[in-house]
């Protein structure tokens, strides 16, 4: 049965590579995500699609979890991604979340978030969960710190320049 999460304003589900292509088209290219994140050359929905296949797609076949699109309970409009992404090097799955620009300042990632570590607590049975963040992203880190997760170091990614700042807590 496909994952489905509910919450006080926000549903979380499995990501689809044929129904959310445009919907991550969108996500991937927002100023936002771009700036926060990363620009992942995604630009059409044939690449969205194949970025959710090989993204998303792998990750609930070999460890049973992943990303989550996130829609509003009253509409059902997608308004960004939130889940764990199972990293070969880290032991700990990473805790992320991605909303649409025009969706920032509601409390729409802490409330996704939240939902996805009771999830990985009582449904996964994980130990707990990591946050990788650029260090520069001040609302990611505040967000991390007020769902409980503590720096612990960095971590560098081969993509990235610089080191990231890893976080982790335990369940």
């Amino acid at each position: 049965m496909a994952l489905s999460i509910q919450t006080q304003r926000l549903h979380l589900r499995e990501l689809s590579p044929v129904h959310d292509a445009a919907n991550m088209l969108a996500l991937l290219n927002d100023p936002g995500f771009i700036a926060g994140i990363a620009d992942r050359n995604v630009r059409t929905e044939a690449e969205a699609r194949e970025y959710l296949a090989h993204w998303q797609g792998a990750q609930y076949a070999s460890v049973g979890f992943g990303h989550y699109a996130i829609e509003l309970r009253q509409g059902g409009n997608f308004i960004g991604t939130a889940g764990l992404i199972q990293r070969a090097d880290l032991t700990l799955p990473d805790i992320g979340y991605a909303l649409l620009s025009a969706h920032h300042g509601c409390g729409y990632a802490e409330e996704a978030a939240r939902a996805v570590m009771t999830h990985a607590r009582e449904t996964l049975g994980l130990p707990g969960v990591c946050g990788i963040v650029s260090p520069g992203n001040a609302a990611s880190v505040r967000l991390l710190e007020k769902l409980g997760l503590r720096r612990e170091g960095e971590y560098v990614m081969a993509a990235e320049r610089e080191p990231l700042a890893y976080y982790a807590v335990s369940f």
